[in-house]
């Protein structure tokens, strides 16, 4: 039977790797080292992975070029960057995206709508009034574009994201499952012993190249836009606040919360289960481990954790600390006895 992806010549041909052993076993399937069949090809980023993938029953390995080589009976397939190569190659196992034109008769367009050339309008899918969709753009099933919203080129909105009114995303954006883009701003006031909500009036811009993943909120601003720049990853479960900006190239790990009002620069590298306070300005080229509290400004180039959120190797040597304090009392309490 053809394999489904090719030989391991082939395979190294696609993504400019070179071949160390027999070029001509079939593969027909990606695995991790635990779960690769004698038919997969499997993949190293360090020696500790190569070493348990030659001993595993993958019929091959992919394998970054800075790993010292092992002799082996398998074909590796050496390449500069394993990861990036492996993103080449898992591309031909996903699923193909739905392709226009094409309207379910569910599907429903309201007056004043624009939909241009190649657009996929799956079943449920609704498009408001004044709203435009970009060419070879895809709406899932049940996916939602509000009253004069804009949708880019080439966009794919997944079953259930929804884009509300008057809010705009760029070229080749990506909305998961479940999203929603221009939720209603958290603004309220107290007015004579009740809260009251301020009315958000602005909306979401989101650049090109953005992702948004499943179940994640960016609400609109109460003035204004909310803003996420070009290229931005957001993973699912993350809350984004009213009249945030995001810069480019940026990535924001599940179930991160962004206050109000937070500004992020560019290539920003954010761990799950952080969160912003609010009001605060976080710098370019700034890391930010899991589980940490954004108290205040965090200035360019930082590597930031703990909660509040301080340089992190103080981080690691407080919790060195911490974790003598026991010793340190026993040492105390033996002193004082004496």
């Amino acid at each position: 039977m053809q394999p489904e992806l090719g030989t391991v010549d082939e395979l190294a041909r696609r993504v400019g790797g070179t071949v160390a052993g027999d070029g001509s076993v079939p593969i027909s399937g990606i695995a991790s080292v635990d779960e690769a069949g004698p038919n997969a090809l499997t993949f190293a980023t360090d020696e500790r992975y190569l070493t348990a993938a030659l001993a595993g029953r993958a019929a091959a390995v992919l394998v970054d070029a800075s790993i010292p080589l092992q002799e082996s009976a398998k074909p590796l397939i050496v390449v500069e960057n394993a990861r990036h190569a492996l993103a080449k190659l898992l591309a031909a196992l996903r699923p193909q995206r739905p392709q226009g034109p094409f309207r379910h008769p569910t599907a429903v367009v309201e007056e004043g709508a624009t939909i241009e050339d190649g657009v996929y309008l799956g079943a449920h899918s609704y498009v408001g009034r004044g709203a435009r969709i970009g060419r070879d753009s895809v709406l899932g099933a049940g996916a939602y574009v509000g009253d004069e919203a804009a949708v880019g080129v080439a966009c794919w909105l997944h079953p259930h994201a929804s884009l509300m009114e008057r809010c705009v995303i760029g070229n080749r954006v990506v909305l998961h499952a479940g999203s929603v883009i221009g939720s209603e701003g958290f603004g309220w006031a107290f007015i004579e012993g009740r809260l009251e909500r301020i009315p958000q009036v602005g909306n979401v811009v989101l650049d090109d190249d953005v992702e948004i993943g499943a179940n994640t909120c960016v609400d609109r601003a109460q003035t204004g836009s909310t803003t996420i720049g070009r290229g931005t990853k957001i993973d699912n479960l993350v809350q984004i606040g009213h009249n945030c900006r995001i810069g480019k190239h940026s990535a924001f790990a599940a179930m991160v919360g962004l206050a109000g009002s937070t500004i992020v620069g560019d290539y920003v590298m954010v761990g799950g289960q952080s969160a912003f306070k609010g009001h605060v300005t976080v710098g370019s080229r700034v890391r930010i481990a899991g589980n940490t509290m954004i108290w205040g400004d965090v200035p360019d180039g930082a590597s930031v954790s703990g909660a509040p959120a301080q340089n992190h190797r103080d981080e690691l040597r407080q919790q060195v600390w911490l974790r003598n304090l026991g010793k340190l009392y026993e040492r105390v309490n033996a002193l004082e006895r004496k």
